[in-house]
């Protein structure tokens, strides 16, 4: 986007700096030259974070903490996965401190039958939205639907063990979206004032099913990973302990919903960024260690 204009040299706050999508923006916005702080909940979370990074110890459940953060700040990236009750006070900061914000929701307006089931996270998204519009923060709203990366907490343990892959709704379409490509979405809306306004849902290319993605997986590790489809019940068993009851039928009602359509795609990736989106394969090749065992 040649001869965008370019927002101010201020440093960005990311929140969410050590996570899946922060860690990623904190290294393009370095890599783009932009003065970079990272709130952290733990001093001690900050040692995977690169030296030019400046970091903050606060908390978005003390809305009071985060008050050297912001100071001289001009944008932030903005995660929430607190309970909500804090989240007014903290806009109030925000609007009060910085001139912009991103804002990492979810596509909870999609007119897809997978983003318009009954969901928690999608309802505290759509609240945060609500205090941000009201007020004068110029803002950037981005939706990414299924990550990638999801694929790494679902398959990779089975297929690093050598075990078949079983899964429910086989036949359920998503578009993965790589998370580098969420990443360089959010540090472009946070360094140029053209998506001041923007409300971006990112997805990637090509849609496909839950069986298709693991053989995907097969393909990028050269063998043949063997897939079967469990029931309902059987995956909320498999998961009991390990993930919320509520998170666990979100993801059964949305994937059930989903068989038979094909996935909702959008182009934006392109749009933002003038460049194709990352393909689930490439994904897949470039992160083939972390499913024999690796890194």
């Amino acid at each position: 986007m040649a001869g965008v204009k370019q927002t101010d040299i201020s440093p960005v706050l990311v929140t969410g700096a050590t996570g899946r999508i922060g860690r990623l923006v904190v290294d393009r916005l370095l890599d783009a030259g932009a003065p970079v702080r990272a709130l952290v909940r733990r001093p001690e979370a900050a040692a995977t974070l690169p030296g030019p990074v400046e970091v903050f110890t606060g908390d978005l459940t003390v809305p009071e903490s985060l008050g050297p953060a912001l100071d001289g700040a001009g944008a932030v990236f903005l995660v929430w996965t607190a309970p909500p009750d804090t989240a007014a006070a903290v806009v109030g900061q925000l609007a009060a401190r910085v001139r912009r914000v991103t804002f990492l929701s979810s596509p909870h307006r999609t007119p897809h039958p997978f983003f318009q089931q009954p969901n928690p996270m999608a309802r505290l998204h759509a609240g945060i939205e609500r205090l941000i519009a009201d007020t004068r923060l110029g803002s950037t709203i981005i939706r990414p639907g299924m990550l990638a990366s999801n694929s790494l907490a679902w398959w990779a343990p089975a297929i690093r063990a050598g075990e078949v892959v079983r899964w429910p709704c086989a036949a359920a379409e998503a578009a993965p979206v790589d998370d580098r490509d969420v990443a360089d979405v959010a540090a472009r809306t946070l360094r140029q004032d053209a998506h001041t306004g923007g409300d971006y849902v990112l997805t990637g290319p090509e849609s496909l099913t839950h069986a298709a993605q693991v053989a995907v997986i097969g393909d990028a590790l050269e063998r043949r990973i063997a897939f079967e489809e469990m029931t309902p019940g059987e995956f909320r068993q498999h998961l009991e302990g390990t993930a919320p009851r509520p998170a666990v039928e979100m993801l059964l009602a949305a994937w059930s919903a989903a068989v038979g359509r094909p996935a909702y795609v959008t182009t934006t990736v392109a749009d933002v960024l003038g460049t194709a989106p990352r393909t689930f394969r490439r994904w897949a090749g470039d992160h083939a260690a972390a499913f024999t065992g690796g890194s």
